[in-house]
C-alpha cells in the first residue's frame, strides 16, 4: 500500500476534479450563465497545472464548451439516456452493454409488425399463451414493409460481387419486358 499511496493520492485529487466538473454542468446547480462563467474558471485553473492530466482536460472541456450552455435554462434532456428515451431512438450503448451489437436495418424495415411485438409486453402482465396470440394468427405485413424487404434482398445481391451479373441481368430483363 506504501507504494502506491502516492498514486492513489494524485487520483483521488483527480477524481474530486472531474466531481467538480461534473457539479457545474448539472442544471440544479445554478442558471446557465452561472455554471458558465465557472466552467470557464475551472478550464482556467487546469490549464495552470502542468500535469497532462488536467492538461487532457483543458482540450475536452474546450471542445465540448461550444454545445454545453447553447439552450441557456430551458427544459430539456440532461443525459444521452434521457435525449433517447424522449425521441425514441435505439439505444445503442444499451445493446451494447447488454452484448447486442447491432440492431441493423430490421428495426427500421420491420418496424411496423417488429415494434408491437417488442412492447408487447407492456400491456400483458402475465406470460403470454396460445389463446393470447390466436387473434394475431391471420395478421399480414403492411405493403410498405414488405416492398422495404423485397428492396433489402436486391441491394444484398447488389452489393455481392458474385450475384452482381445475374442482378444486373435479371433487372435488365424484367426492364425489357415491362415496356
Amino acid at each position: 500500500m506504501a507504494a502506491v499511496q502516492t498514486v492513489q493520492k494524485h487520483i483521488r485529487d483527480q477524481v474530486e476534479d472531474i466531481r467538480v466538473v461534473a457539479h457545474t454542468l448539472a442544471p440544479a446547480n445554478g442558471s446557465a450563465a452561472e455554471r458558465q462563467q465557472r466552467f470557464d474558471g475551472l478550464v482556467e485553473a487546469f490549464a495552470a497545472k502542468p500535469d497532462s492530466v488536467h492538461q487532457h482536460m483543458v482540450k475536452v472541456m474546450t471542445s465540448f464548451r461550444p454545445g454545453l450552455f447553447v439552450g441557456g435554462d430551458l427544459e430539456c434532456a440532461e443525459d444521452n439516456l434521457e435525449l433517447e428515451r424522449w425521441f425514441r431512438l435505439p439505444k445503442g450503448h444499451e445493446r451494447r452493454i447488454h452484448g447486442h451489437r447491432h440492431a441493423g436495418v430490421r428495426i427500421v424495415q420491420e418496424g411496423p409488425t417488429l415494434l408491437p411485438a417488442l412492447d408487447a409486453h407492456l400491456h400483458h402482465d402475465e406470460p403470454f399463451m396460445q389463446a393470447d396470440l390466436l387473434p394475431y394468427r391471420q395478421a399480414e405485413i403492411p405493403a410498405s414493409q414488405g416492398e422495404a424487404v423485397a428492396r433489402r434482398k436486391i441491394m444484398r445481391k447488389a452489393r455481392s460481387k458474385k450475384r452482381r451479373p445475374i442482378l444486373l441481368a435479371s433487372l435488365e430483363a424484367r426492364y425489357k419486358n415491362s415496356s
